[in-house]
């Protein structure tokens, strides 16, 4: 349906909502938002978007980290981010480096633990081993025995859901259901109860778990054999309208009528899923039940499917003499989905390496194929596989299954009969011998040598994915074979100098019916083809020769236990999508969830075959002949025989039409503009209130001490499931000038150099056997009362199993006192894969680089931003990429590290159990103690230091009163915003476009004012004008934590068009052209993002990391439940007007001669 990060990638998915929502991706490191996260090197056993729909996921993750911008910390590995129909405009002060698109994969084991955290039973000694006791016992005795506790405390209330999932028998009927299993997963937590409809013949799975946020979606199996992007086209259009709720677009307007905490739809290769996700039962049956009207009864309707897929329409559709044109939500997602390479060869790859059934097409749409779908075929595909017989039902939280199976049965399921399923995908013929293939694309205008911008990879077809085992054993073997420093491929390919960085899609990807491995290069001479291709063969000899040593076996096995233990707030989404191709290929969800077993299976194997993996290389990539070499080398007209073929088939369009027809076309046009221009009546569908919404929050208990008698320390004790959370913030106030824009590649390369007595490689696997991953990156926080005061400063972030601690510790000791940066060659190789990195990422990310340097003179920290994580970062690093002689670069880092890398400018916290908070607190103190302080004292750079503290409020005996952690802010009294817009020209056929404007902190009352007025915006003028009428994939408002108000928009046909729609949506705001009615919507999308569940790991970081406490959140919402029509209209004119604020913009996008006569533009 509608999505945002649209492209589809092999087993990638298309979303309704640009899906940015919640995870934040950086190859090398994952931040943790959606719960997703690879446990298992880089296969892509799961969460693989390829064009998403509009969803709350999108349009609301924005909101939700306005309060909670929290990075955590994850393996060194790759994540595939999922498309959302909406761009989530929420990533705004995060860099667009940590979207790594094309890079990101959700692995094996997406399995991460819910927002609630375990019972206290896990926060005693040996609590993993004591758990599963206990419920293996419970189980075994038909029951489960556990403390309850109080829900405020955050702690589980009991065990509850579990204990009624064991209550069903085999054979038991329940609502037109019929229960076929019932299995315990004490490794998860977590009851399975699997059923059919004994009608339709539809399968579900719920899932019972002390969760309170509770997770439904629906899959079917969506078989194209074309790429015209049916599927995808579908997806979108079901959810605009529907028999029971026959509105336009009741997905979008139930966006801002609930309380989700995750609304989207997805397109993958194969299936289409639509998930929600909320804390609120009424919400639940709300949300379930336009879910279900719009999969099995939608409207459907023509004009619907005109406005998201495509049409023809006048380019000025009120002007019947300007020129026929292409239009349409999907068609331009998927024009923007295509200029970025590394999504065009990971489609290519799959295309071609399983060409015989539906893996051989475009499931999301070629541009070039859309206008050959007709509306006929749409409803035809729509008949024939969004049918009860071919759907999977998944539930999974806290809240009753017998609700769950009564609605669905009732509300859909009842009304049809079971039918024959032809939706079966065959195996793939296999291959006699090899098969290459050769692609093009465009040029990267960032590239940083122009003659090596060639892609080669090799892949291998391996099983089927219902064999869950082999499955589970060739993804650890991906992750061996290509993930970090001492991987074999790593050392063969990255470490060799003959390109920058792996082939997209490298690894294990397993979303198809067969999965495959592929590896290679990027960033080489076409002349290069044939040496990668030896050296691919000779590693794989070595490997089979070799072996791995147990070292690294160990270390994966180690990151699947951190990642079972580590909690996140997104469960059940994971969940969901972890088994959504195994389960679509009729394979045993259940089967995949049993991790444990897997892992001892696999031990088992070892120890009885020491070359039990060396045999699988064999078997999998020696001696199979299915293996596919698929290069890709730019051409430098790429983007104009795209034009001119896009053109042709247009010209054949126009000119098969009569008279007649065209007519029709004028008019249906105008047809269309009137029904997006007619105001809707959404009485038909359900809503909360915001009565609904809780009036306080919880507060959380934090107690701060002194660690060597002078460095503040945070202590937050939470059920952490036995895992320690460990950051730091060093300060860059004493930092030179000078230094400033080498602090990105100083933080990205700083863990990864060798410190101490360990070399880069020891390091690596020394990182991966004791911690869940450390990662470092620049910290640019405003201040909450003060616009032009900001914190600037380097966060150091990390988590381990409270038995590594020490060793955790160890390492950052290290790593402070005694860094490595000798390591010439590995450090290049770092630049360039970072650069490669930056690159690639601008085609998903245009819209976040476009908000970014249009902030830039907006504020004393906008330039910083620009610097850490703009387009100027991205030349930067180009340019240090492309230095024959990198030394000047490298000689930097230590001057930077003395800055850094001491005591004087830090504070600390530490999230962990309540029993761990003891030892952590003398392993923090042991630390501090240890690493250096500066010899001389340093001034700041910048002389206007203001020092402000945050004081933790005592809520006990056992808390010490008055201790505060004082933050070192800047200041610039000299500082003056100015106006300035900028156009990036980039080989793009779309445009990414940011408009900022400078407003207020987050304290005062209009800030939250200003935010209702963004979701309002957002939701009631601008969706429509943007996105229904411009046919742009994204667009919206925002207020960020900065006090920058930005107008964005993603993947957009246009340009000035669109900047001229956001003053019209100011000047509407201005009007008071909204109902009491819009506001408490408004207010219902905003609170959905405030109180999304934060997981134990982040509870207190708002505090630590912003200096906002729970009392100013508690005013901030006293604020936003205050707000009324007139605050809305009268921040509109105070702020937003023309001429009332300074503001900036920027657009990212292809050649404008509109933009190049207007001398006000700064062309890039």
């Amino acid at each position: 349906m509608p999505g945002f990060h649209p492209l589809q990638l092999p087993g990638s998915r298309h979303a309704c909502l640009p899906f940015r929502g919640r995870r934040v991706v950086r190859k090398g490191k994952v931040l943790e938002r959606s719960g997703a996260l690879q446990l298992a090197g880089r296969s892509r056993v799961c969460f693989r978007a390829e064009y998403p729909a509009v969803g709350r996921e999108g349009s609301r993750a924005a909101e939700s980290r306005q309060d909670d911008k929290i990075p955590n910390v994850t393996d060194d590995g790759q994540q595939r981010e999922a498309d959302s129909c909406m761009p989530d405009s929420e990533e705004e002060e995060q860099s667009p480096l940590r979207h790594r698109p094309g890079e990101a994969r959700v692995r094996l084991l997406c399995l991460l633990q819910p927002s609630r955290p375990p019972p206290r039973a896990l926060c005693r000694a040996s609590p993993w081993l004591r758990w599963r006791r206990r419920w293996e016992r419970g189980c075994a005795e038909g029951k489960c025995r556990f403390r309850a506790f109080s829900q405020k405390s955050w702690r589980w209330k009991s065990v509850s859901a579990n204990e009624r999932a064991l209550r069903y028998r085999e054979g038991q009927q329940i609502h037109g259901f019929t229960v076929e299993q019932v299995t315990a997963v004490p490794e998860l937590f977590l009851t399975a109860v699997k059923l059919s409809h004994d009608s339709t013949g539809a399968r579900y799975l719920h899932v019972a778990r002390e969760d309170s946020n509770n997770l439904f979606s629906i899959q079917f199996r969506t078989t194209p054999m074309d790429s015209t992007g049916v599927p995808h086209i579908l997806e979108h259009t079901v959810l605009c309208g529907s028999q029971k709720y026959p509105c336009r677009d009741p997905f979008f307007k139930m966006l801002n009528r609930s309380l989700s905490t995750f609304m989207n739809a997805f397109t993958a290769s194969d299936y289409t899923l639509y998930p929600f996700s909320t804390q609120n039962p009424k919400d639940f049956q709300n949300l379930l039940s336009v879910y279900l009207d719009a999969a099995f009864f939608p409207c459907l309707r023509q004009l619907d499917f005109w406005q998201e897929g495509w049409r023809l329409e006048h380019e000025n559709p009120a002007d019947p003499q300007t020129p026929l044109v292409f239009k349409g939500v999907v068609f331009n997602e998927m024009k923007g989905a295509f200029t970025d390479n590394e999504r065009i060869f990971a489609q290519h790859l799959q295309n071609k390496i399983l060409p015989d059934h539906t893996y051989g097409v475009v499931s999301g749409g070629d541009p070039l194929c859309i206008p050959d779908l007709t509306w006929e075929q749409l409803k035809q595909f729509h008949a024939t596989h969004y049918h009860p017989s071919n759907s999977r039902f998944f539930t999974y939280g806290n809240f009753p299954l017998e609700q769950h199976l009564k609605q669905i049965h009732e509300e859909a399921l009842a009304k049809f009969e079971r039918i024959e399923s032809k939706t079966d995908i065959p195996k793939q013929k296999l291959w006699e011998k090899p098969r290459e293939h050769s692609v093009t694309c465009g040029l990267d205008s960032f590239a940083a040598d122009p003659s090596k911008q060639t892609t080669v990879s090799v892949s291998y077809l391996l099983t089927d994915i219902t064999d869950t085992f082999e499955t589970f054993t060739l993804s650890l073997l991906s992750s061996l074979l290509v993930d970090g420093p001492n991987s074999p491929f790593y050392k063969a390919l990255i470490e060799s100098g003959v390109g920058t960085d792996f082939s997209p899609d490298v690894g294990f990807n397993g979303s198809t019916r067969e999965a495959y491995f592929s590896v290679g290069l990027q960033g080489i001479a076409e002349r290069d083809i044939d040496t990668v291709k030896q050296i691919i063969a000779r590693t794989v000899d070595e490997v089979i020769a070799k072996g791995f040593e147990e070292d690294r076996i160990e270390a994966l096995l180690h990151k699947i236990e951190i990642q079972l233990k580590h909690q996140s707030t997104s469960f059940g989404l994971a969940l969901t999508s972890y088994i959504a191709s195994c389960w679509n290929q009729d394979g045993d969800p259940v089967e995949l969830l049993k991790i444990a077993d897997k892992v001892s299976r696999f031990r088992q194997c070892l120890k009885e075959n020491p070359t039990f993996l060396q045999e699988k290389v064999k078997t999998y990539f020696k001696d199979n002949p299915h293996r596919l070499t698929l290069s890709m080398s730019p051409e430098e007209d790429y983007h104009d025989k795209q034009a001119k073929m896009e053109a042709e088939k247009l010209g054949e369009k126009v000119n098969a039409l009569s008279e007649e027809e065209k007519t029709q076309i004028f008019e249906k046009g105008l047809e269309l503009i009137a029904l997006q221009s007619k105001p809707q009546d959404t009485s038909c569908l359900p809503a909360l209130k915001v009565s609904d919404i809780e009036p306080r929050i919880p507060f959380t208990v934090l107690e701060t001490t002194l660690a060597a008698d002078e460095i503040p320390v945070q202590y937050c004790a939470q059920p952490t499931n036995g895992v320690v959370y460990f950051r730091a913030v060093s300060s860059l106030n004493t930092l030179p000038e000078e230094l400033k824009p080498y602090v990105p590649l100083f933080c990205n390369v700083i863990t990864k150099m060798g410190c101490g007595a360990l070399d880069y490689r020891e390091q690596a696997q020394k990182i991966e056997l004791k911690t869940g991953g450390m990662s470092v990156s620049p910290h640019i926080i405003p201040d909450d009362s003060h616009l032009d005061v900001y914190e600037q400063g380097v966060l150091f972030s990390s988590l381990c199993l409270d038995r590594n601690l020490p060793d955790m510790m160890h390492l950052w000791s290290e790593i402070f006192n005694n860094p490595r940066f000798e390591e010439e060659e590995h450090f290049r190789v770092l630049v360039k894969k970072t650069a490669q990195e930056l690159s690639n990422g601008i085609p998903d990310c245009g819209h976040l680089y476009a908000s970014i340097r249009a902030s830039k003179n907006l504020t004393p920290s906008g330039e910083l931003q620009e610097m850490f994580s703009g387009m100027d970062q991205v030349k930067l690093m180009k340019r240090i990429a492309e230095m024959s002689d990198i030394k000047p670069i490298l000689r930097k880092l230590p001057r930077i590290k003395k800055y850094l890398l001491n005591s004087d400018n830090i504070r600390c916290s530490v999230n962990a159990a309540p029993q761990q908070i003891s030892e952590a607190s003398k392993e923090v103190e042991k630390f501090i103690k240890g690493i250096a302080r500066s010899k001389k004292e340093r001034k700041p750079v910048r002389p206007h230091v203001i020092e402000k503290s945050s004081e933790v409020k005592p809520v006990g005996s056992e808390m010490l009163t008055g201790l505060q952690i004082t933050r070192k802010l800047v200041n610039d009294p000299t500082f003056k915003p100015c106006q300035m817009k900028t156009h990036f020209v980039l080989p793009f056929p779309v445009n990414y476009i940011g408009e900022c404007i400078r407003t207020v902190p987050y304290t005062t009352a209009d800030y939250a004012s200003l935010r209702i007025l963004a979701r309002l915006m957002t939701a009631k003028f601008l969706h429509r004008e943007i996105r229904e009428k411009g046919g742009a994939y994204g667009g919206g408002a925002k207020l960020s934590h900065n006090g920058i108000f930005t107008f964005y928009s993603y993947r957009d046909p246009n340009s000035l068009v669109t900047l001229k729609t956001f003053e019209k949506a100011v000047e509407w705001a201005k009007s008071g052209e909204f109902t009491q009615q819009d506001i408490d919507e408004a207010k219902l999308a905003v609170f959905a993002a405030v109180d999304a569940p934060i997981a134990p790991s982040d509870k207190g970081m708002d505090h630590f990391l912003y200096g906002i406490s729970d009392e100013m959140k508690q005013s901030h919402r006293e604020q936003l439940f205050a707000v009324n029509s007139d605050n809305l209209v009268d921040v509109s004119n105070k702020y937003l007007a023309a001429g009332k604020s300074t503001r900036g913009q920027a657009v990212l996008g292809p050649e404008n001669a509109d933009i190049t006569k207007d001398p006000s533009w700064v062309k890039r």
